[in-house]
């Protein structure tokens, strides 16, 4: 039914030739046809919602946690084949179909092992204690003297049973037990030890595929015609200017929502090009030049205290050394290097949608609100995208797909463009943190007071952009939440006031990236420690431990002066010289102050004259508890390094009244290869502790590090993300 051609044959081919085939993973296969799939439950509390067990003894895991390239698929391999002990060879992933998989939430907010990684061990123990039971009885053997090995239970004097003739192609009906026991970690035999990527192999040798390439019969390709102003409403449609394009099947028109369907993508790709509308209204935006005044006089909806100790205004009222300081983090795009695509099919009232999504479940809730649709009449499979990291276009791109199908009655494929990703997709948006302490007469801190401006938040699904064009029914959830953490520091002051001010609105839709709030909260929380600690004239490494009262983070902190070769400084280097010169700092977080703890030192060249940063090194001690994967942990973890440095270094959304003007790598450049840091890691394994999230906490302290290396080099502070040149300069005239 679906044809696959291995890209390298294709491209020996060579020439003029031009092929035409479809590409499909191998997790889509049975996608069509839920109704022959045999019924499951998928609910959080059965063991048979989480695994299965096929008749020649192959593990099939379900996981509503999906694969974004961050190694999810491997860790969670791991962690069913050590405790089911089984070869890792014989488990198999489906991820994110929302008719085989339990509702774990999204992929975000580090939580893929944490929580989803513990709920899939909990219910292989379940399943091993049953199969245990079963074997017993089979064997005619006391549970506890039996021994399992490769997915073969033996019992004393030889007699053996395998998985498959105890329970194969049946299911379990059983609830998850608590009481299961997972196994001892001194047995392990998987977790903890660096397993090769399962995905990897084939991703570098261009057989993997994505949702990009995937085709299907009788599929159609549709491409969205952009407002011209966010805002704007649709006026007129001229029909006869695309005429011409043979491939055109249907312009489809609903409300403000404007589309072509064709039977080719080039053809959709001229025909979205050629296509004559007049829009009016919109606009709007504020002036980018003045974006922290618009953030400062936006309406405040909500203030939240996120911590409190004594009475840190009336200290800071009566200090006599006292500080102030405000940093910016600006407005990002996702920036995804493959544009979000989908599929949708809408036929006999049924939605089915293929898609990169990392909520699929969320994306099914809201695609049946959209079209007025039961929950049992709608669809989301998971399909690898070419990645993001937070709600980027992905959900966007499925419900244009599934307008457009609703509107032609056959599949449509929508592949975004680069406008289209750079101009429409969420933002992250703009934070801006107010900072004060004081420095009592003995040198400590005396207080300390930090204001974060933030959009208001809820737990709602960012709203669907064709869904509020078409005047669809749309979820209009608020920022998710979660941006607030970090606010609070780890630090022990003497009097501490930390305060969220929620924002009524923000200047583009708001979405996840990265870390989100983390991010931002802790580049000015720890920024503000190095200049607090600048001021008492004391190290920042021994400020830090100074303050904590907490035996990991000091033990993490003592470790990392010792891997980096931290050397004491108490303010600029005094004897730098030249137009490039050298810097060191450093920056610590104890995630969301329940999870993970992360210390890194930056090292940075910066040259003077021109005002450019080089961020040279950056070496990385890692607290996550048990680690399931050592490889696939610093994998993350220079993931995070090189990402974040891209976004403090270079990257800031532009736009003029009327929409996003940085729709392309020009106008919104990125790091590249030459410029990627070294990154050394130190990682403290805790295998007997429970596994804490990677996907995050170590690109939080990025930015912090560079700033604090930059102050270490050049003797000023750099307050505003992103720290280009001219900030650089402009820092150095008013030094």
């Amino acid at each position: 039914m679906f044809d696959t051609l291995d890209r390298r044959a294709l491209l020996q081919a060579g020439g003029a030739l031009v092929v035409s085939f479809s590409l499909r993973p191998a997790a889509a296969f049975a996608a069509e046809k839920p109704s022959t799939l045999p019924p499951k439950p998928v609910t959080l509390d059965e063991v048979d919602s989480f695994l299965s067990i096929a008749r020649d003894g192959r593990v099939t895991v379900y996981s509503g946690k999906v694969e974004l390239g961050t190694g999810v698929e491997t860790a969670l391999t791991q962690i069913a084949a050590e405790e089911l002990d089984v070869p890792l060879a014989r488990v198999q992933i489906v991820q994110g179909d929302t008719a085989l998989t339990p509702d774990q939430g999204p992929t975000y907010g580090s939580l893929s092992i944490q929580v989803g990684g513990v709920q899939l061990r909990q219910a292989a123990a379940t399943a091993r204690k049953a199969l245990l039971t079963m074997a017993s009885q089979k064997l005619g053997a006391p549970a506890e003297g039996l021994t399992i090995s490769d997915g073969v239970i033996a019992a004393p004097g030889g007699k053996r049973v395998t998985f498959g003739e105890l329970i194969g192609d049946k299911r379990f009906t059983a609830k998850l037990d608590k009481d299961a026991a997972p196994k001892d970690p001194k047995s392990y035999k998987f977790v903890g030890q660096s397993v090769r990527r399962l995905d990897i192999p084939d991703k570098i040798t261009a057989r993997f595929t994505y949702m990009q390439d995937m085709r299907m019969p009788g599929m159609l390709h549709g491409r969205v015609v952009r407002p011209t102003a966010i805002g704007a409403s649709l006026q007129s449609v001229d029909e006869t200017s695309v005429k011409d394009i043979p491939d055109l099947v249907k312009i489809v028109r609903e409300g403000n929502f404007l589309g072509v369907v064709c039977r080719s993508e080039w053809g959709a790709v001229r025909a979205v090009q050629a296509l004559k509308a007049t829009w009016s209204g919109g606009g709007g935006l504020p002036d980018r030049a003045k974006l922290w005044e618009h953030v400062r006089g936006t309406k405040i909806v909500k203030e939240e205290v996120t911590s409190t100790v004594g009475d840190a205004d009336a200290v800071l009222a009566s200090a006599a050394k006292k500080l102030s300081a405000t940093y910016d983090f600006a407005i990002h795009t996702h920036g995804s290097i493959g544009p979000s695509c989908a599929i949708a099919n809408f036929a006999d009232g049924q939605l089915t949608v293929w898609t990169a999504s990392q909520m699929t479940h969320t994306l099914w809730q809201q695609l049946a609100k959209m079209f007025s649709l039961p929950a049992d009449k709608v669809r989301a499979i998971y399909v690898e995208g070419a990645g993001c990291y937070g709600r980027n276009g992905h959900e966007d791109a499925a419900a244009d797909a599934a307008l457009m199908s609703r509107a032609v009655g056959k599949p449509v494929r929508v592949q975004w463009m680069r406008a289209d990703e750079h101009g429409w997709d969420p933002k992250g948006p703009p934070t801006l943190i107010d900072c004060k302490g004081a420095i009592g007469t003995d040198g400590s801190v005396a207080a300390w007071r930090t204001d974060f401006y933030i959009p208001q938040g809820g737990a709602g699904p960012v709203p669907l952009v064709a869904a509020d064009l078409a005047k669809l029914p749309n979820d209009v959830g608020l920022f998710p939440g979660g941006i607030q953490q970090n606010s609070a520091i780890p630090y022990k002051f003497a009097t501490i006031a930390t305060r969220i001010h929620r924002l009524e609105t923000t200047p583009f839709r708001p979405s996840w990236i990265r870390a989100p709030g983390r991010m931002q909260n802790t580049f000015a929380n720890e920024a503000f420690v190095d200049e607090l600690a600048a001021a008492a004239n004391v190290d920042p490494l021994e400020f830090r431990m100074r303050y904590l009262d907490d035996a990991r983070g000091k033990e993490l902190l003592q470790r990392l002066g010792t891997f980096a070769k931290w050397q004491k400084r108490t303010g600029p280097r005094a004897t730098a010289s030249g137009d490039k010169v050298t810097g060191r700092g450093l920056a610590y977080v104890f995630y969301e102050l329940n999870r993970t703890y992360v210390g890194a030192v930056a090292d940075v060249e910066v040259d003077r004259k021109s005002g450019a940063i080089r961020v040279t090194r950056f070496a990385v001690v890692q607290d996550c508890g048990q680690v399931i994967n050592p490889d696939g942990v610093r994998s993350q973890i220079e993931g995070n390094v090189i990402q974040t440095v891209s976004r403090v270094l270079l990257e800031e959304l532009d736009w003029d009244s009327n929409a996003v003007t940085s729709v392309d790598w020009a106008t919104y450049p990125i790091l590249t290869f030459p410029d990627v840091p070294a990154i050394d890691i130190d990682l403290i394994e805790r295998q007997t502790e429970k596994p804490w999230g990677v996907g995050e906490p170590s690109s939080s302290i990025v930015a912090p590090a560079i700033s604090s290396a930059v102050f270490d080099a050049i003797g000023v502070r750099l307050r505003s993300v992103p720290f280009v040149p001219e900030k650089v300069l402009a820092a150095l005239r008013a030094a």
